[in-house]
């Protein structure tokens, strides 16, 4: 059995200051305070909301505010946000609801009277604290979405201003992401300069908080070096076995079908402080250091937002991914909010007997034909005979399927996808799913009416041995490297090239975020020629993620693979 190499928890070492347990941080702040101050613990949601209201109590203030207590009443929440959630199953619209909202305007003109009149110590706590009044100390309890999403699925959370702990993780999940997390991300956005102190509680009972020079001291570092995210992994109703080992993963599970690597508005990015580790959502490397990681011109195209994904998908010795289609832009500007579309690609990490892709329709095929037995199936009248009408293309390790938005596709069983894609996440409408349940056990939602709004029946046999698979192109040699273009299409903005090397190979980023991947060879470096930054070694099947600010850096085998052939995938943005 191989020995797995693949590193979980990456962290960027940081100098700086660092308490951990509940009794040094409230002894820390204390000491930070003086007469008459007011304390402000601002909090994104998803936290422990009762342990953290439980321990900053005891400061023993003259006065303590639960921002709760001058929300709107869930109704009204309700109200207000009930354009945006929408009657449908999994699709909301992104919502400009802003925070400031949620109060009621009497109940806090009420408390800010209060804080005024008070003779000692104020604590006001939760969300949206800082908006109650201007305070001395403002402390940050900040929670990584994907952690949030644990807790829904174990109903342990409230949603902003609501209590919907008692619904569908899909439900939950839905009004995180069109709602809450919108309007909480933009509130964090405002405050970043005003934030003393950073508090991690994603371990229950075991917080750790570092100050903001050393807040910003890791956002520096990180953004001028290469650096990972932290990668998160979950089952899936078609999920395979290869994870387990290569990324080596509890075997006890039943499958992995996911592995997210670079997500960041997800994932979480770790701080090493003195041998701590400090966990914090690797979105706020991208809003304060937006310049430095995406380049220029990609953040004046996109904003604060990071135009990357890659992520692995698992069916070895599992099942068909379901059929899918992903929407155009017009598409989901119009009905969702948003402002790009989820154009992807599927790279093949590895494969066994029989592995294979769907990608377009088969020559002549009439799309009526289709999206009638489509509809069919969705009703449970037939089986959708996918053969029939979608082109199977056997596959193998190092092809390369390109996936503009429109075609109709999906990974079969016995293949490790890297997928490469734009941003945007749960825009997938789902065409035939193979009688399959969820893991919950039911039906998993399908999407035949929204998907045949978006299919193009133009993307058949021809066009797809043509523009979709293994349009690779040599562009560039050297001494031990080759460079080729591997795509992706041309209606997306993200370009990919592969380098298969035996000796060190110069890469520049061009003003625009490099995303890599170690496709093949056990243990690479990544270097700089002017050691602006600390050497990174990377192992097979790591995600890796070079800032824009690095410029020039160069990747050469190591360790074990020191004189052997490597191979890397980089995306960056077309610019």
């Amino acid at each position: 059995m191989m020995i797995s190499t693949y590193k979980k928890k990456p962290a960027v070492e940081v100098e700086g200051f660092i308490a951990t347990g509940w009794e040094n941080i409230i002894s820390t702040i204390t000491k930070a305070t003086s007469c008459k101050s007011i304390i402000a613990i601002d909090c994104y949601t998803g936290i422990h909301y009762d342990e953290l209201k439980t321990q900053f109590s005891t400061i023993n203030p003259v006065l303590f505010i639960d921002t709760k207590d001058l929300f709107i009443p869930q109704k009204e929440v309700e109200a207000l946000t009930k354009r945006f959630m929408t009657d449908d199953v999994l699709f909301g619209y992104m919502s400009n609801v802003s925070l400031s909202e949620y109060f009621d305007s009497d109940k806090l003109e009420a408390a800010r009277k209060a804080i005024a009149q008070a003779d000692d110590h104020v604590v006001i706590f939760g969300h949206g604290a800082h908006l109650v009044a201007d305070n001395d100390i403002l402390i940050y309890a900040d929670m990584p979405r994907w952690e949030i999403q644990q807790r829904m699925r174990r109903r342990q959370v409230q949603g902003l201003g609501i209590d919907n702990s008692q619904e569908a993780f899909s439900f939950q999940y839905k009004r995180g992401l069109f709602n809450d997390w919108r309007c909480m991300d933009k509130h964090k956005r405002n405050i970043y300069p005003y934030v003393d102190y950073w508090l991690d509680s994603v371990v229950p009972n075991e917080p750790k908080m570092i100050d903001r020079a050393t807040f910003y001291a890791g956002m520096d570092k990180a953004a001028n070096s290469p650096f990972r995210v932290v990668p998160f992994f979950d089952p899936a109703p078609w999920g395979g076995q290869w994870m387990k080992e290569v990324c080596n993963l509890d075997p006890s599970k039943p499958n992995y079908g996911w592995c997210f690597d670079c997500v960041p508005e997800e994932n979480s990015l770790l701080l090493e402080v003195g041998n701590v580790v400090f966990e914090m959502p690797s979105v706020n490397l991208v809003y304060t250091k937006s310049r430095e990681v995406l380049g220029e011109p990609v953040e004046s195209r996109f904003g604060k937002e990071f135009p990357i994904r890659f992520d692995f998908l698992d069916t070895v010795k599992g099942g068909n991914l379901s059929l899918q289609v992903h929407p155009t832009t017009q598409y989901v500007h119009d009905n969702f909010g948003l402002n790009y579309t989820q154009d992807e690609s599927y790279y093949i990490m590895d494969t066994e007997e029989g592995a294979h892709v769907y990608i377009g329709v088969k020559t002549g095929t009439n799309g009526d034909d289709v999206i009638a037995e489509l509809e069919k199936a969705q009703e449970g009248e037939i089986v959708f005979d996918a053969d029939k009408y979608i082109n199977k293309i056997p596959t193998k390790k190092h092809d390369h399927f390109l996936i503009p938005a429109g075609t109709i596709h999906c990974s079969g069983t016995n293949a490790v996808v890297l997928e490469i894609s734009s941003t945007p996440n749960l825009f997938t409408f789902k065409l035939w799913d193979w009688q399959r349940l969820g893991l919950d056990g039911k039906p998993r939602p399908i999407n035949v009416q929204r998907g045949k709004e978006v299919i193009d029946w133009g993307r058949d046999t021809e066009y797809a041995e043509k523009k979709l698979i293994n349009c690779f192109e040599v562009v560039a040699t050297g001494d031990g490297w080759k460079e080729e273009k591997t795509g992706l299409h041309r209606n997306e903005f993200i370009e990919t090239r592969r380098h298969t090397f035996t000796k060190a190979v110069t890469h520049y980023t061009d003003e625009s975020v490099n995303v890599l991947n170690l496709v093949d060879g056990a243990e690479i470096i990544i270097e700089s020629p002017t050691n602006a930054f600390e050497p990174m070694i990377i192992h097979y099947a790591e995600t890796f993620i070079i800032p824009a600010s690095v410029g020039e850096y160069t990747i050469r085998p190591h360790g074990a693979s020191e004189g052997k052939e490597c191979m890397t995938i980089k995306a960056s943005v077309r610019i």
